[in-house]
């Protein structure tokens, strides 16, 4: 399967509009950016801001996967307090649209090695697919960065928090702090301007089975 290209890998400029999930334009995604930014930063700082912001205000819950597209939009996920990859990577990309900083999402197939018993229990695999992150368009590329462990998960369960400089890619460690195996990347999918929720919903039922959603 070759990854999917987005239309902004040649006009990144495509990659600041507002879509049906990154609303981007929605008054509170735009007064929580200016909140969170300010004026005075460039992109680079912009984006760090936004994404240690979202890592960490939004705990990681991967067992909050719903199968109502409303869930999923950036302007919701500022009324809860939880999200998994998918949901805070279109957060983090609406609100860096509102800063002025192209963003788009991209997706990957990964293997979680350490996935606790009770998720794989409920998904009957390893492979998670979809795996979402984010691609801010800095000083002229493209630099990914998943935001999708707060700190304190990855305190309690040992791994290492990802960093992220607006230089260098930050996506899921290979091993935990103790030299075990984490996070495998197995498939890239590819980028995209907006949210493919069919396709992902579609993905999960085969994978996971119908009760997988809205759990």
């Amino acid at each position: 399967m070759a990854p999917h290209i987005a239309p902004s890998q040649a006009d990144p400029s495509l990659a600041l509009h507002p879509t049906n999930t990154i609303d981007s334009e929605n008054p509170a995604i735009v007064a929580r950016a200016a909140e969170l930014c300010g004026d005075s930063d460039g992109p680079r700082e912009r984006a760090v801001k936004l994404f240690y912001w979202v890592r960490d205000a939004y705990r990681y819950d991967p067992f909050n996967v719903s199968h109502d597209v409303a869930d999923y939009r950036a302007g919701h996920m500022l009324t809860v307090d939880r999200g998994y990859c998918i949901t805070k990577s279109v957060l983090l990309a609406a609100l860096a649209r509102a800063s002025g900083i192209p963003t788009r999402l991209g997706f990957a197939d990964v293997k979680n090695h350490l996935q606790s018993e009770r998720l794989k229990a409920q998904m009957k695999s390893e492979l998670f697919a979809w795996h979402g992150y984010v691609e801010f368009h800095l000083d002229g590329r493209w630099v990914k960065a998943s935001s999708a462990f707060n700190i304190e998960m990855c305190e309690r369960f040992g791994t290492r928090p990802l960093e992220f400089d607006g230089v260098r890619d930050a996506l899921l460690h290979e091993f935990d702090q103790a030299g075990n195996r984490h996070m495998e990347y197995v498939t890239d999918r590819g980028s995209y301007d907006d949210l493919p929720f069919t396709e992902i919903m579609t993905t999960f039922a085969e994978l996971y089975g119908e009760d997988y959603l809205g759990s």
